[in-house]
């Protein structure tokens, strides 16, 4: 039986971690992987204490000093399922179950998918949802950006240094995101902006070998060997089935991170917190933690 059982290990959840050892308490960290979406991130030039820096090198920074503690780690696991029965907080993998008396759910979003057909078969064969894991496959290649927001632009930045030519496939009539990062890509000589144009499919033999794109009621093709897809992330939230969320599947809390079940609470992404940035994910996995610590005290 642990006093906290912390689901992810992203920046909230790292920082829960952090709070929790700091504390004292007796807890176990659940996570897929380390780092989150920080890890896939490309520069960052907006997480005070550093003017720059990658966000695999940032991810890195808060695994060390999350091993700076003695912490219970379940790396690898898959959350299936969250429950609250009894006072008690079960959570169930895909190895184990665990309980404790309460829980941080920290697991953050993950890549929205474009359901169109030749998705699923050129997945890992030339069609990528990360930029920073995968952009040097396509040095010297054509590659597609599909998306117009700051994940987009991101990757469109990390791609700038590694691929010939970019097409950045954006379905609305203008580009959103970050306005510095949105002018770097305009002014990008490599890179081709193709608003109010979706992708209707992805084609190939083995390999990715190009794209069919609408635009105004006209459908083209183009030809790319990379297809990187940037439109948007969904929370990790399915597992909390009786966890109340908003209408886009984001975890409600109140500012003390609580759910609407006592002893469970929230932080980051996976949330209904506004902006979704590193820096604020850190911080509310701070306040979560001391949250359930406090809630342990009055308990």
């Amino acid at each position: 039986m642990y006093d906290l059982i912390i689901i992810g290990a992203g920046p909230a959840g790292i920082t829960a971690s952090v709070y929790a050892a700091r504390k004292r308490m007796n807890f176990l960290v659940i996570t897929k992987d380390i780092g989150g979406q920080a890890a896939l991130s490309g520069d960052i030039e907006n997480y005070t204490g550093y003017q720059f820096i990658t966000g695999p090198d940032l991810a890195a920074k808060f695994e060390e000093h999350m091993h700076k503690f003695e912490i219970t780690l379940k790396e690898n696991e898959e959350v299936v399922e969250l429950k609250k029965k009894e006072d008690k907080v079960w959570v169930k993998t895909n190895k184990d179950t665990y309980e404790a008396k309460t829980a941080i759910i920290a697991s953050g979003k993950r890549s929205r998918e474009l359901n169109v057909p030749g998705e699923k078969e050129f997945k890992n064969k030339g069609l990528t949802y990360c930029a920073t894991c995968d952009g040097p496959l396509f040095t010297g290649k054509d590659v597609a950006v599909i998306g117009g927001g700051n994940s987009a632009l991101d990757a469109t930045l990390q791609l700038l240094k590694i691929a010939r030519q970019i097409y950045l496939i954006n379905n609305t009539p203008t580009l959103g995101g970050d306005a510095v990062m949105r002018e770097k890509v305009e002014d990008a000589k490599f890179v081709t902006v193709l608003n109010n144009a979706q992708v209707t499919k992805i084609f190939g033999e083995r390999m990715v070998s190009g794209i069919k794109i609408k635009r105004q009621d006209r459908e083209e093709a183009l030809s790319v060997e990379g297809v990187f897809v940037e439109i948007g992330l969904i929370p990790t939230s399915e597992f909390a089935k009786d966890v109340e969320k908003n209408q886009f599947g984001e975890i409600r809390v109140n500012p003390y991170n609580e759910t609407n079940i006592p002893g469970i609470f929230a932080a980051g992404d996976v949330t209904d917190v506004p902006e979704k940035q590193i820096i604020i994910a850190a911080g509310e996995g701070s306040k979560a933690s001391l949250s359930a610590f406090r809630y342990l005290a009055h308990s």
